[in-house]
């Protein structure tokens, strides 16, 4: 196949799976003629079923409007909250570390809880 991926393509491989696990051994670069092989596994959003991947993606798009959901679906509010809720139940939680304060990292550092390499490191240099 020399072309890329268009959505049809991702929304049958999708179908095909089922909703079961997938792994991938080969990712291809076609514009730069690398290929990388090896085992990955594909974002939480890709194990969602391809009409749910449509939905976040329209949500997204919207800004996350529900309201503007409930128009571009004809929907009630009730209804959109209710498919977000059990779409983000089936997406594993996600951390997300805030960046280091810069007065946190040289508190941590005079307290001397971090060495100044992690402090360096810490402060992005």
């Amino acid at each position: 196949m020399n072309r890329a991926a268009v959505p049809s393509d991702w929304q049958e491989l999708t179908r095909l799976t089922g909703g079961e696990r997938i792994l991938i051994e080969r990712v291809r670069l076609p514009d730069r003629d690398v290929s990388i092989e090896g085992c990955f596994e594909p974002p939480p959003l890709a194990g969602l079923a391809a009409e749910d991947q449509i939905f976040v993606a329209a949500f997204v798009q919207s800004h996350g409007s529900i309201k503007a959901m409930e128009e571009l679906y004809g929907v009630s509010y009730p209804t959109v909250k209710n498919r977000l809720r059990r779409i983000a139940a089936r997406l594993a939680l996600i951390r997300i570390e805030p960046a280091p304060s810069r007065s946190g990292v040289l508190d941590d550092l005079e307290a001397g809880r971090i060495t100044v390499d992690q402090a360096v490191e810490r402060l992005g240099g």
